[in-house]
């Protein structure tokens, strides 16, 4: 195909991707009560599911209250928080489809041997950031909403966020938390492309463990355990990735 043909299907692909995204975001926004309490606003109870399973399993995270009140201090404030609710809950929902559009673009110019390299992408990226969404949701987000609910550098003064302030703190915990599962991914293309090898995440492995308990450290509760169980998934997925690219370097001697 020409240039501009490439432009008209790319075009076309993008359109249907706004229009999966629109009609999610139209149900999202149909049932937005029903999300924003039970989905959302639920985090900030102590009877909220992570709380009380680490609280019966390991006598960790157990709150009876987290005093948090809720206020809008801007006109538009609950409309335009409703409004970014919906949209990005439509593209997180509608993703393996948006992602499915995106590579039905970019495969055609792929070689025959290329295709094969990364035959399964679009359910593999779909399930490890489906993984990240719930580990965000319930894991992460928790944790920093039970953290930041309880302290209070003085009793004289009370926890009232805004809903802006919460909703962008849960959102973006839990849609950073699907695209950071994605780094097998990341890890098995650049290892493709021989941008990265095991070695090199190998020899970078104990920095890694470094930079992930900082993260840590400043996303969830300062104590060990919370550290811990964030830690843990992030590194095994680094661990993953180093066992993929050296997948990719077998596999490449023997082709050769």
């Amino acid at each position: 195909m020409s240039f501009l043909q490439h432009l008209e299907e790319l075009r076309w692909r993008l359109v249907r991707c706004a229009i999966v995204i629109l009609v999610l975001a139209v149900v999202i926004w149909w049932y937005q009560d029903w999300i924003m309490n039970h989905i959302f606003l639920s985090m900030s109870k102590a009877d909220f599911f992570t709380f009380d399973f680490f609280c019966r399993t390991m006598n960790f995270m157990c709150v009876d209250e987290i005093p948090i009140n809720f206020q809008s201090t801007t006109m538009g404030g609950q409309f335009s928080y409703a409004l970014w609710m919906s949209f990005l809950g439509g593209v997180v929902v509608g993703f393996p489809y948006i992602f499915y559009q995106l590579w039905s673009f970019v495969k055609p110019g792929l070689k025959q041997n290329e295709k094969k390299m990364v035959k399964g992408i679009v359910f593999y990226v779909s399930v490890l950031f489906f993984l990240g969404i719930l580990f965000g949701y319930f894991i992460v987000a928790p944790m920093s909403v039970q953290f930041f609910g309880t302290y209070q550098i003085s009793r004289e003064i009370k926890n009232d966020f805004t809903i802006n302030s919460y909703m962008s703190t849960v959102l973006s915990t839990v849609f950073y938390s699907g695209l950071f599962f994605l780094l097998p991914i990341v890890a098995y293309l650049l290892g493709k492309l021989g941008v990265v090898s095991s070695g090199f995440l190998i020899k970078y492995r104990k920095h890694s463990i470094v930079v992930v308990l900082i993260l840590a450290a400043i996303i969830t509760p300062p104590d060990m355990i919370s550290q811990i169980i964030v830690s843990i998934p992030i590194l095994l997925l680094y661990e993953i990735g180093i066992f993929v690219v050296k997948r990719v370097e077998k596999s490449r001697l023997l082709n050769e």
